[in-house]
């Protein structure tokens, strides 16, 4: 055999073997502008890359990882729903159930990410790490973040560190809790975790964690159909026609955006308490995008007064994540009031 053929070989089996001594990293591609570029010359971005492109698109993930790839959905964020969360969690706890997968990253639209990132750390459980990410611009773009922070995500989804840090979101080099996380602005930088701070940061192949989440924990997803929980906003003026449209629809929870610590006018406290009548759960959270909502005033509709009609608060949990825990609450009680232990810490 000639020497460079011999070479060449000796060559593939040294990669072969530090492939073999990586560890396994199940990469679900679910669209998202990390995955979209434009269908024409000038023409808008549309969801067209799999999985596999965007790996291919990273050859540094070589070194990182065994990288494993699945495209469950090609669809942009706004078209993610309970039903694709329901999908996608089987399609997580199956990859994290083999024994040789380290963790999952899960590649996803920002205008849902902190969503589907919370329905995960919810409902998955166990002590592999669960990373999202996604891209701020799409691939046609010169300064198209998706491989970088792709690259970021294997790095900290094979990373000892990450174990038992639940499903967390890392976007631009920084390591974000699932609980924590919000869509900070439309386009620039992206995402922030408000007062908690980020759980850490990725600086070339280091990982630095500063704190664990505070606060977790598990809600066994129980059905393959969530029980249906609509938002219904409080602004000046709004009357109780949201919440009885929600009920006419058949809503199972009701989450309402207050203001405030979790204020309504009089005309939505007194749907709310019909609501419950009912039987109908209602949650109180607030749209103010930092702090808790407590049961703090005490006239027709304030926080007090909802409380001792037996509304439930959302701590400083956004009226979108509120929905997710009442809507996974639901699957285990039809009590009422029951749905208030899921929110106490």
């Amino acid at each position: 055999m000639k020497g460079w053929m011999v070479g060449l070989l000796l060559a593939v089996v040294a990669v072969t073997a530090a492939a073999d001594g990586l560890p396994v990293c199940k990469m679900i591609a679910t669209g998202g502008t990390i995955a979209m570029r434009p269908a024409g010359p000038g023409g808008a971005p549309v969801p067209a890359d799999s999985g596999d492109t965007l790996l291919a698109a990273v050859p540094e993930l070589e070194a990182i990882a065994r990288m494993e790839v699945e495209t469950l959905f090609s669809v942009p964020s706004p078209h993610m729903s309970p039903a694709r969360w329901v999908a996608l969690h089987a399609a997580v706890r199956s990859a994290l159930d083999r024994e040789e997968v380290a963790g999952v990253i899960v590649t996803h639209g920002t205008d849902v990410l902190e969503e589907t990132a919370f329905f995960l750390d919810l409902t998955v459980g166990g002590d592999k790490p669960v990373v999202l990410t996604g891209a701020m611009r799409d691939a046609s773009a010169r300064d198209f973040d998706g491989p970088r922070n792709l690259l970021a995500a294997a790095r900290v989804c094979v990373s000892p560190g990450s174990r038992g840090r639940g499903a967390m979101l890392v976007m631009h080099d920084t390591i974000h809790a699932a609980r924590e996380v919000r869509k900070g602005h439309t386009a620039q930088g992206g995402f922030h975790s408000g007062g908690a701070g980020a759980l850490g940061a990725v600086s070339a192949d280091t990982i630095t964690f500063r704190r664990r989440p505070e606060w977790r924990q598990h809600v066994p997803l129980l059905l393959d159909e969530l029980p249906r929980v609509d938002i219904v906003a409080m602004y000046p003026g709004a009357s109780g026609d949201g919440i009885e449209a929600a009920l006419a629809a058949g809503a199972q929870g009701i989450v309402v955006q207050a203001l405030g610590l979790g204020n309504v006018n009089p005309a939505i406290a007194a749907a709310i308490e019909s609501a419950m009548d009912a039987g109908i759960p209602v949650v109180i959270a607030s749209r103010v995008p930092e702090g808790d909502v407590a049961p703090v005033y005490g006239y027709v509709g304030g926080g007090a007064a909802l409380a001792e009609a037996g509304a439930t608060f959302a701590g400083d949990l956004s009226p979108h994540k509120a929905r997710i825990l009442l809507m996974l609450a639901l699957q285990h009680t039809e009590d009422v009031e029951a749905p208030r232990a899921y929110f106490e810490r």
